[in-house]
């Protein structure tokens, strides 16, 4: 098979398993030393244990992450990720929100939920957003409910099933899969969190405001357009009746 039915193939089988389960691990995407290094860099970082007054004192995060590193920019748009996503939502999709979060011993469980919660309208329906969780430590554990992405009002009411990632790899999860993370009882785990929605949606983070125009200038173009330097067809974006693109020239 050449490399393009083989790339055609492999994207085709991965969107069979995401519509099925609503879930995806693709592995091998990081090398060990690449996690090494990632955990070196953001490690100092993370905001303090009990700094954020909507999260566990056992998590640490950092906040505004492209204003404060380049580490992660390659994996905002990876070459085996954005295939995927590209075939789940609409063109000139925006990065909704970038996340680094590490979660340490003693964090108690975070409740079963869904991405898409926060947008008012009703179920089922497709997804209007897509995570990409990216793991570099071991014993990351995600819960998930596996076609639940195709629910309609229905909550879980049975035990879900544990994924654990292995280190290097990320875990696509659709916007309407019900998931959960379970009670942190070995060592702190780091992960990086890529949220990508809907062109027409509004963003978690305001990435046109923050991290500015200075640093929008430093990152690839793909990139650029998911922070909102874009428009969707045939005009929803325009800065003075122009392409907000000019503001990076």
């Amino acid at each position: 098979m050449s490399g393009v039915g083989e790339l055609r193939g492999r994207v085709a089988g991965a969107m069979s398993a995401l519509h099925q389960d609503g879930h995806l691990v693709l592995c091998d995407l990081l090398t060990p030393a690449a996690c090494r290094d990632l955990r070196a860099e953001l490690a100092p970082l993370l905001v303090p244990e009990g700094r954020d007054p909507f999260c566990s004192r056992h998590v640490r995060r950092v906040y505004g992450v492209l204003h404060n590193t380049r580490a992660v920019d390659a994996l905002i748009d990876h070459p085996r990720v954005l295939p995927l996503i590209d075939r789940l939502l609409l063109p000139n999709y925006l990065l909704s929100q970038l996340e680094i979060v590490e979660v340490g011993v003693g964090a108690p469980l975070r409740p079963p939920g869904y991405d898409d919660q926060h947008y008012p309208l009703p179920r089922p329906r497709p997804p209007l957003s897509v995570a990409a969780l990216w793991t570099l430590d071991p014993g990351t554990v995600v819960t998930v409910w596996p076609g639940s992405h195709r629910w309609s009002a229905r909550r879980p009411t049975s035990p879900g099933t544990p994924l654990t990632p292995p280190p290097g790899s990320c875990t696509l999860l659709l916007g309407t899969l019900w998931h959960a993370r379970p009670a942190r009882s070995s060592a702190p785990c780091l992960s990086i969190t890529a949220r990508y929605c809907e062109p027409w949606l509004r963003t978690r983070e305001a990435f046109t405001l923050s991290p500015g125009r200075e640093v929008a200038r430093q990152l690839s173009s793909r990139t650029r357009r998911m922070l909102g330097y874009s428009i969707h067809s045939p005009d929803t974006g325009l800065v003075d009746g122009m392409h907000p693109h000019r503001l990076l020239t």
